[in-house]
C-alpha cells in the first residue's frame, strides 16, 4: 500500500511539459528580439518552451551553455562557442553552466512555471551545475528573478546576472534513492 502511494506520487503527471522548440518567432521576444533564430540555435544554444494542459506554449526560454558567467551577449556568444568546441571532445556534453538569456510568458504565470520546469531539468542533468541568467538592467527582470528565488550575482554595464541554487534538497536525494530501490522511473 505504501509502495503504491509512493509510486503514484512519483508518476503524477506534471501540469506543464518542458520541450525543446525547433522554431520560434523571435519578434515575439520582448527581451532580445534582435537575436536571430540562427543565433539561438547555433553553438549548442537551445530554445525551450513549456506546454500547458491545453497543449499551448505558455512560455519560452533561450539558453546558452558555457563554463562561466558572461557579462554581455557578446561575451556569452564567445563563451558558448568555446564550450561548443570543447564539447566535440566530450561526447557532446557542452558547458556546466546554463545561461538563460531571455524568457517570456505567452500566458499568465507562464514565466514562473518555465523557471520551475527548467530548474527541475537542470537539477536532473548529469553535467549542468549552475543556472544563471543574463538579464537586462530592468526593474522587471530584477523583481521577477528575486521573487522566484534567484540571487543577484553581478551587475554590469548593460546586463545583470541572477543565479538559481540548484543543489538537491535532502528530500530529492531520498526520492532519487527510493526510485532506485523500487525500480521506479
Amino acid at each position: 500500500m505504501v509502495l503504491t502511494k509512493i509510486k503514484k506520487a512519483l508518476e503524477k503527471k506534471a501540469k506543464f511539459e518542458l520541450i525543446e522548440l525547433p522554431y520560434i518567432d523571435v519578434t515575439e521576444d520582448p527581451v532580445r528580439p534582435e537575436l536571430s533564430l540562427e543565433f539561438r540555435q547555433s553553438h549548442g544554444r537551445k530554445i525551450f518552451g513549456i506546454k500547458d494542459e491545453e497543449g499551448d506554449i505558455a512560455a519560452v526560454m533561450c539558453f546558452a551553455f558555457t563554463h562561466g558567467i558572461p557579462k554581455s551577449v557578446e561575451e556569452m556568444d564567445t563563451m558558448s562557442r568555446d564550450a561548443a568546441m570543447q564539447a566535440v571532445n566530450r561526447a557532446g556534453v557542452q558547458g556546466s553552466t546554463a545561461i538563460a538569456y531571455t524568457v517570456w510568458a505567452k500566458k499568465k504565470g507562464g514565466g514562473k512555471h518555465m523557471v520551475n520546469e527548467v530548474y527541475k531539468m537542470i537539477k536532473q542533468s548529469n553535467h549542468l551545475n549552475r543556472l544563471v541568467t543574463l538579464s537586462p538592467l530592468t526593474e522587471m527582470a530584477e523583481k521577477f528573478h528575486l521573487k522566484n528565488g534567484a540571487k543577484l550575482v553581478g551587475k554590469h554595464l548593460t546586463t545583470q546576472n541572477f543565479e538559481y541554487d540548484i543543489e538537491l534538497e535532502t528530500w530529492e536525494v531520498l526520492k532519487n534513492r527510493a526510485k532506485g530501490w523500487f525500480n521506479i522511473r
